[in-house]
């Protein structure tokens, strides 16, 4: 019984870190993909609520018919899928959109991965897990790191408001990794994926209509290194592929790591849109960048060597029980 317990959480680890690296490579893609669209006059706000709409819609029946009737969870998860809708879904992709106006793809989204350290010192804040002296180490080497992604050292010119979007987007992505790794609620991952699309676009889309949120469109082609694509292209793979497939593979995959082992796989995003950005963009960051690029990652590693391995939380399966003898006829 031990040996198959142990072969299930495998297995299951094994699954998860797909899981994990496929929604990583589709977040990964989403900030080269829009900047195409920005630079030809779409708002951050209308890329976004597009995207969020899409993937809403695609993820709406299949989200209902996983609940097989069992709205008490929605009901009862009502708060829940409020603040994923809110913070994981419109705040952080909301924020990464704006600060990908003001810096390049791959800068902004190193600043937003720092937020594997903020979801440590969540669980140290909420539940008392307090970090080890390796994990102190770790937060310290990312900090250095983040000197040089900032290009503090050399004096130069980085967008203030950039940055401070890119940190807003740290706060949404952590907010994902917590929620979406919360089993406990009962509430079917896919389900969640769609409540939560569902909240963050009718929030985008309601304050489009009402004026708070700049929403400009345009029907030019969108422009990439060497080619371009009508503009409905990218806006389809932006809500099926970054957005509706990224967050339902993400979500499997942090039931079956663990916030904090989702969230270091999930560092994956940054190499992603780095490739991403190269290939459809022809950026890439400065020299003292990537370096600083590499101790941050270098100290979110340091960070989780020093949290340990989380734990699978595979239920055991339970004892067969025994066959009551019948009085032979």
């Amino acid at each position: 019984m031990t040996s198959l317990t142990h072969d299930i959480a495998a297995s299951r680890a094994g699954a998860g870190l797909l899981l994990a690296v496929a929604s990583a490579t589709s977040f990964g893609l989403s900030g080269a993909l829009a900047r195409g669209l920005l630079d030809t006059g779409w708002s951050a706000g209308a890329a976004v609520g597009l995207r969020v709409a899409i993937a809403a819609a695609v993820l709406l029946v299949p989200g209902i018919l996983a609940l097989r009737g069992r709205w008490h969870l929605v009901r009862d998860n009502a708060g829940i899928v409020a603040v994923y809708g809110t913070s994981a879904v419109a705040g952080a992709q909301l924020c990464y959109f704006y600060a990908v106006t003001y810096m390049q793809v791959s800068v902004a989204l190193l600043l937003e991965y720092t937020a594997p350290v903020a979801v440590v010192m969540w669980l140290w804040l909420r539940h008392g897990h307090r970090p080890s002296g390796l994990t102190l180490l770790g937060a310290a080497i990312a900090a250095c790191g983040l000197v040089l992604v900032l290009d503090v050292v050399s004096g130069a010119e980085l967008s203030t408001v950039g940055v401070l979007w890119a940190l807003g987007a740290m706060v949404g992505a952590a907010s994902y990794f917590v929620i979406s790794a919360d089993e406990s609620n009962g509430l079917p991952g896919i389900s969640l994926a769609a409540g939560g699309l569902l909240v963050g676009g009718a929030l985008l889309l309601g304050a489009a209509a009402i004026g708070v949120l700049p929403f400009d469109v345009s029907t030019a082609d969108a422009v990439y290194a060497g080619f371009s694509l009508p503009w409905w292209q990218p806006v389809l793979a932006l809500g099926l592929v970054t957005a509706a497939f990224a967050y339902v593979t993400g979500i499997a995959a942090g039931r079956r790591l663990g916030s904090r082992l989702a969230s270091f796989v999930a560092l994956g995003e940054v190499l992603a849109a780095v490739l991403w950005t190269w290939l459809l963009l022809g950026e890439l960051p400065r020299a003292i960048q990537l370096a600083g690029g590499l101790l941050v990652l270098a100290g979110v590693v340091v960070v989780k060597l020093g949290e340990g391995r989380a734990p699978l939380l595979v239920e055991p399966l339970p004892e067969p029980e025994p066959v009551s003898e019948r009085p032979a006829a």
